[in-house]
């Protein structure tokens, strides 16, 4: 299944951009980064079908690392073939795409810059590919 990030703003290069391709390089899956401006320019047409959408809000459900690990495993293991996980700007998504979404994805009560959200989703998407895998690292509790 490819995990694909879609997010709003340019990371360029910074400590957040090298977070970002740290965990990039270790999941095992198909990852993909697609940016898109601040404001305007449309969501990519998704290459796979079928696909999952993902939005990350501050509203969204707060799942634990194992938690999040089995929704992609259960996704993946009934064919569908991308998971798309949205990042919004400052202002963060439009109605329609929050509604749309299959899941809201919340890391906490708090409010994170978004280049920092896409360094912690990255780090996330790396835990829950591993969790599935059987990597010894993850622990919980």
């Amino acid at each position: 299944m490819l995990l694909h990030v879609i997010a709003r703003g340019k990371i360029g290069r910074s400590p957040e951009a090298e977070l970002v391709d740290r965990y990039a390089r270790r999941i095992a899956w198909g990852f993909k980064v697609t940016e898109l401006p601040d404001r305007g320019g449309a969501l990519p047409v998704p290459a796979a079908t079928p696909f999952r959408t993902v939005a990350l809000d501050e509203r969204g459900e707060q799942l634990t690392s194992a938690q999040f690990a089995a929704v992609l495993g259960r996704w993946r293991d009934d064919g569908i073939r991308e998971a798309r996980f949205l990042i919004g700007a400052a202002d963060g998504h439009d109605p329609a795409l929050r509604g749309g979404a299959d899941l809201l994805l919340a890391f906490g009560n708090a409010t994170w810059p978004h280049m920092l959200a896409r360094a912690m989703l990255a780090e996330q998407l790396w835990r829950a590919t591993s969790i599935l895998a059987g990597h010894p690292y993850h622990r919980e509790g």
